[in-house]
């Protein structure tokens, strides 16, 4: 069924959506659908892709299926449209979450022509009798959204996409529009082959969103560094995207603890609780959503100011897609990516058990985001370059590369060595491949093809394989080179790259992000890399030796040294911040720490000092299993050699592990195993010592003092243990 193409579209829009004007591509592909031609259509998210099938729908007689891959997606565009009519019956969904009463309902709304969308997942759609009934009605067109789907390359392939052409075409043919917010050229072909609408009408709008910022920061403080982040741009919405169920329950709980108000979202979850974390999200109820890839299609909040891909993503498409879920409204719209490549290589390894061809299209798309997160070239730029859109401007002041440039140097040798290499091997290899015999690394790959035996293997080892990766990337940019994507990434010379051979000129290159050797944990650790306030460190020990001459104790039975350096890193300002502090636990927070974190206190406020807010990110109650173990295993009197042989560590290791949990303030009874292996006159003379002579906790001072003959330095160790453990806690 087709309508009149001349018909005032503006009208229709006022009426039934309350807007005045269509943006962008919207009117031309309206008036493509209305004239029942098949549409494809490329349009970025937050660029009105719904509107494009909703008013058609409303206009031309029949019911308009929608085939969508969500049910979260279905519902909020189903009352969203209600929200436009006064008629609920106006959209219905069919899936599996409808009661049998509910699917009659929606079947008598669509015979009776009350309906006008009727949107359907896939599954539903091969149904038999789902099938069945859809014969019966009038069909005004099919739109398939989310129509990347379909495809193997794209970032979310889903098999049963591949099944709708054919049932389609068993319930009767309409027209059709497809719809996708992300396409690289060799998607779109994909979908529309598998579609059957090669003959389309194609309309694509500008992939650049130049209201967001794009960022891509080193993984090795990413916690501190979010709930800062996050912190600092109170009361905005924001998604954060973590590729596993357990850490987004995980982070999503860290944040809670840390004062920000988020909810988990993932498939994992009883879909009430999903739906009802997500409803509170768009009710602003909560700040933010912690989630799986899953949360987002389809979800109209035009402001969520800010996409935190926590977890690197597994394509660009998803990535771009992801992120377009930013400043939907135009406004503000902050996209930070935390990268380490150990993400990389664990994806990597869940890609295993997959066919052969899945591994080598899921790890051509991979190194497609290694590229991006680890190049020092416009963010922008590049993520318009794999879209197949040319982005001209030099500096888009809007990425972190182009505000933080890095330094650029002369590259037109390196570009001519690079481009001879793939000409050498007949353009039959990756990138990696490339860079490998550029630097001379022989890598099974290169042993394989006895490439390592090459004239030319090596006559790049000035620099290493990273750096050759980055010149290729940037040749690509300029077109010198392309990758053949039908085989899996091969790299092929333009015309323009042969020229360049012969008659080269300037090329000046950028290198890459260096995003190796920080881990993690070390870098939350007890803040050896920050500055110790030196004035508060000798303050603190001032304070230090009076409370121990009070109490006639050792100052080290208080607090030790490192401890308070710590103390004068972090400022801890009350007993809960106190017990975050290296060597400090509940139990000597509460007995030395009051006039500790007064004392700080005051030196805070007095000399103005600016505490970091994210220096102590409370962390999610995680005891550690051996402590635990160790603790009880001491209460029932277990000897310490067996203790450390069920644990498989040596004696040495197991102490270590005893004095960490008596200095945190736990008191240890282990006279039991020191009365079996160290005479009464040893064990006197020992604590003896610790209680009236020694200056500090050291081993070796003691050793030095008691003789070293007679005693051994674990005998010294466990009556440190003993004495720290009585008198200290």
């Amino acid at each position: 069924m087709t309508i009149e193409a001349e018909i005032s579209l503006p009208k229709y829009l006022k009426k039934h959506f309350g807007f005045d004007k269509f943006i962008g591509n919207q009117e031309p592909i309206i008036r493509n659908v209305l004239a029942g031609n098949d549409t494809f259509v490329l349009m970025p998210t937050g660029g009105g892709k719904s509107l494009c099938y909703q008013l058609p729908a409303l206009i031309l007689p029949g019911t308009a299926i929608v085939i969508s891959p969500l049910i979260a997606l279905m519902k909020n565009q189903v009352d969203a449209m209600r929200n436009f009519s006064d008629k609920d019956g106006i959209a219905h969904f069919l899936n599996s979450s409808l009661t049998k009463t509910a699917i009659l309902q929606v079947k008598e709304d669509v015979i009776s022509m009350r309906t006008k969308l009727l949107y359907v997942a896939p599954e539903s759609l091969t149904k038999e009798e789902n099938i069945e009934f859809l014969k019966k009605i009038n069909i005004s067109f099919y739109a398939v959204d989310e129509a990347h789907c379909i495809s193997e390359w794209g970032h979310d392939f889903r098999p049963e996409y591949r099944r709708i052409r054919p049932i389609i075409n068993e319930i009767g043919t309409a027209p059709m529009i497809a719809l996708t917010a992300t396409a690289t050229p060799k998607v779109q072909q994909d979908i529309q082959k598998n579609l059957s609408m090669l003959e389309a009408n194609v309309f694509k709008s500008s992939f650049n969103r130049p209201n967001l910022f794009y960022e891509v920061r080193s993984k090795a403080h990413a916690t501190k560094e979010l709930i800062r982040f996050i912190k600092d741009n109170p009361g905005k919405s924001g998604i954060i995207y973590c590729l596993s169920r357990k850490k987004v329950e995980e982070l999503a709980e860290t944040l809670n603890i840390n004062g920000i108000k988020a909810l988990p979202y993932h498939a994992g979850m009883d879909s009430s609780t999903r739906s009802g974390n997500q409803d509170k999200f768009l009710m602003e109820d909560v700040d933010v959503i912690v989630a799986t890839i899953a949360f987002g299609m389809g979800i109209d909040k035009p402001d969520v100011r800010f996409v935190v891909h926590y977890d690197i993503p597994k394509s660009l498409e998803g990535y771009y897609q992801e992120t377009g879920r930013a400043g939907r409204d135009g406004g503000e719209g902050r996209c930070i990516t935390f990268y380490s490549y150990k993400d990389i290589q664990k994806l990597e390894k869940f890609m295993e058990k997959k066919p052969v061809a899945e591994q080598e299209i899921g790890r051509q798309l991979l190194l497609e985001t290694v590229s991006y997160a680890e190049s020092s070239v416009c963010r922008r730029k590049q993520l318009l370059y794999y879209f197949g859109e040319e982005y001209d401007s030099k500096n888009c002041e809007s990425c972190d590369n182009c505000v933080h440039p890095k330094k650029q140097f002369e590259g037109k040798d390196y570009i001519v060595k690079a481009l001879q290499t793939i000409d050498i091997v007949h353009e039959k290899f990756k990138a990696d491949h490339v860079s490998n015999i550029l630097a001379g690394k022989d890598s099974s790959d290169i042993k394989a093809y006895r490439h390592h035996q090459i004239d030319i293997f090596g006559w790049g080892k000035e620099k290493d394989e990273k750096f050759w990766g980055a010149v290729l990337r940037q040749a690509m940019i300029k077109k010198l080179i392309i990758k053949d994507i039908e085989s899996y990434g091969l790299l092929k010379i333009t015309p323009a790259g042969r020229k360049f051979i012969t008659e080269p000129y300037s090329f000046m290159l950028t290198e890459d992000h260096d995003y190796t050797g920080k881990d993690e944990e070390n870098q939350n650790g007890g803040g050896q890399t920050a500055a110790v306030d030196e004035q508060l460190f000798n303050i603190l020990k001032d304070l230090r030796k009076t409370i121990s001459k009070k109490l006639n104790l050792p100052p080290f039975v208080i607090f030790q040294d490192p401890s308070l350096e710590d103390m004068a890193i972090q400022f801890p300002i009350n007993l809960e911040e106190l017990q975050n502090v290296s060597g400090v636990g509940v139990g000597k927070a509460k007995r030395y720490g009051k006039e500790f974190v007064e004392l700080i206190k005051a030196h805070v406020e007095e000399n103005d000092i600016l505490r970091p807010q994210d220096l102590v990110v409370k962390s999610v109650v995680n005891k550690s299993g051996l402590k635990v173990y160790v603790i009880q295993a001491i209460d029932r009197k277990i000897l310490l050699n067996d203790i450390a042989s069920a644990k498989n560590m040596n004696m040495n290791t197991l102490l270590d592990e005893i004095e960490s949990i008596v200095q945190s303030g736990t008191r240890l009874d282990i006279d039991y195993y020191i009365n079996e292996v160290m005479d009464e006159d040893h064990q006197f003379d020992i604590y003896s010592y610790f209680k009236e002579d020694a200056e500090d906790e050291s081993i070796d001072a003691a050793m030095e003092e008691l003789g070293e003959d007679e005693y051994t330095k674990e005998d010294i160790r466990l009556m440190r243990i003993k004495f720290l453990s009585e008198v200290g806690n």
